[in-house]
């Protein structure tokens, strides 16, 4: 018990998280990791190394035991002797409204209370109970979604308002602390789920990497995490010398000299690149091909790129990037068309007051109208878009292998076949495997080779809808 006590008190010297005036209002969960950390924060407020100064709870309004839960934190606040703020929101209608998935508009809501409840209590910071396990998870999640260094250095030790003190702690050792108090916590089933992504990767590949590769993988990854934060903290000091250089003459719209770029490694320039890119988008992900799309059009004389909510150009001397509504038609250049990654689950804007959603199934819709991929639907083998898929529009000798027709045939041709009009044909989205290979022709037909086979094949079932409209 003690080894733990001393470890967080480290932590929070090391990372200088608080003070003995600082007011820490404590986000509780119910599990085990919120419990610890509450009973933690109280140990250090009864010896005057802080001042906490109340515990919050959201209600996610998820699960039947939500209710029960928010009334055993009121009582864990009660045991402990300290205020107890909470508040409820309905999450799945918000995701909904929001197109989120679930899991991320939880997290909004979560976040936005506890600044809420921040304000109302006059707290300095909010103390959440992440653990060196939880790193270790977001590291390989952002690893295997392709993200850069800023993803790569996960949760930080504290982040503007929000600390986490039990970030150097392992899960395990924090359950083993609150057994010896003794001290109750919750278990939330939906954590159980493996269809949740982080789920999956506790359940299922971090044993498997534990098991079969290294034993001490968590720690690994969550070294590399403090690895990927300090490279990242020195790349976002380094930049901001070409950072100064970035000039804003419209609301919109932000300008820097190619030259200044030119001087710079290539790793700075891909970060600052990307912070001009995420801001054009309004916080919209950006990703490495995004990124690398610009770099490459930098290296070119001329052109545009449409890019998720942002379009990007080479005027003369500057580059040049513009916000856009989701909903406005995309600049297309010949040799850089759009090219935009489909989160699996997840929904993608495109031009047309249109969007394209993503999402895993264990068996095949029976429609046979998704099977093939006509109309707004299609269900595709999952087994072989496991690397993930794209968005595209169509380019010069596209091939691609038509449901039922044993060779390759041009989408040129295809559309000729279909009669669709050749005003249309580059509006027509093409998702595409990691290889560029044509998965669905949205609203025509799916290739041959993605076909679905077996009704018990694990399947992608894609989704065109025109917002506003029926699909």
């Amino acid at each position: 018990m003690s080894e733990v006590v001393d470890r967080v008190r480290r932590t929070i010297e090391r990372y200088r998280l608080v003070t003995p005036e600082t007011q820490v209002l404590v986000a509780l969960s119910g599990g085990s990791d919120s419990v610890a950390l509450a009973d933690l924060l109280c140990r250090f407020d009864a010896k005057h190394e802080l001042r906490v100064v109340a515990l919050a709870h959201f209600n996610h309004q998820l699960r039947s035991a939500a209710d029960d839960d928010q009334r055993f934190c009121r009582q864990i606040a009660e045991k402990l002797d300290r205020p107890f703020v909470s508040e409820s929101g309905d999450v799945t209608t918000r995701a909904r409204n929001e197109k989120r998935s679930v899991e991320d508009a939880a997290r909004r809501a979560r976040h936005e209370f506890l600044e809420r409840a921040r304000q109302q209590i006059g707290a300095d910071v909010i103390a959440l109970g992440h653990t060196r396990d939880d790193q270790a998870e977001t590291y390989l999640l952002r690893m295997l979604r392709g993200a850069g260094q800023r993803g790569l250095a996960s949760m930080h030790p504290k982040n503007g308002r929000l600390v986490r003190p039990l970030i150097e702690c392992r899960r395990a050792e924090l359950r083993d602390y609150l057994d010896a108090k003794p001290l109750a916590y919750v278990h939330d089933e939906s954590n159980d789920d493996v269809s949740i992504p982080r789920n999956r990767v506790r359940a299922e590949l971090l044993p498997f990497l534990e098991q079969r590769f290294n034993p001490g993988i968590v720690e690994a990854l969550a070294d590399q995490a403090d690895i990927a934060r300090e490279e990242w903290l020195w790349m976002a000091e380094a930049s901001q010398r070409v950072s100064d250089a970035v000039r804003c003459p419209l609301p919109g719209e932000w300008r820097i000299e190619l030259d200044v770029l030119a001087r710079e490694p290539v790793a700075l320039q891909r970060f600052v690149v990307h912070r001009l890119m995420t801001e054009a988008a309004g916080g919209h992900p950006v990703s490495f091909r995004h990124v690398h799309a610009v770099l490459d059009l930098i290296r070119h004389s001329g052109g545009a790129l449409a890019m998720p909510r942002h379009r990007v150009q080479r005027l003369g001397k500057d580059l040049v990037l513009t916000s856009r509504p989701a909903t406005e038609e995309h600049l297309e250049h010949p040799e850089h068309p759009e090219h935009l990654d489909l989160p699996i689950p997840g929904e993608l804007a495109l031009s047309g007051n249109r969007l394209l959603s993503a999402e895993s199934a264990s068996s095949a819709d029976k429609q046979e109208g998704g099977l093939v991929g006509r109309g707004p639907v299609a269900v595709v083998r999952g087994d072989l878009c496991g690397g993930g898929l794209r968005v595209r529009s169509r380019r010069p000798g596209d091939r691609f292998r038509p449901l039922g027709l044993a060779g390759m045939k041009k989408l040129q041709d295809f559309f000729v076949d279909r009669k669709v009009p050749a005003a249309e044909r580059d509006g027509v989205p093409l998702v595409v495997d990691t290889g560029d290979n044509i998965v669905w022709v949205a609203g025509y037909t799916v290739d041959d080779r993605f076909r679905v086979t077996d009704p018990a094949q694990a399947v992608i079932i894609l989704r065109l809808k025109v917002l506003g409209g029926s699909a």
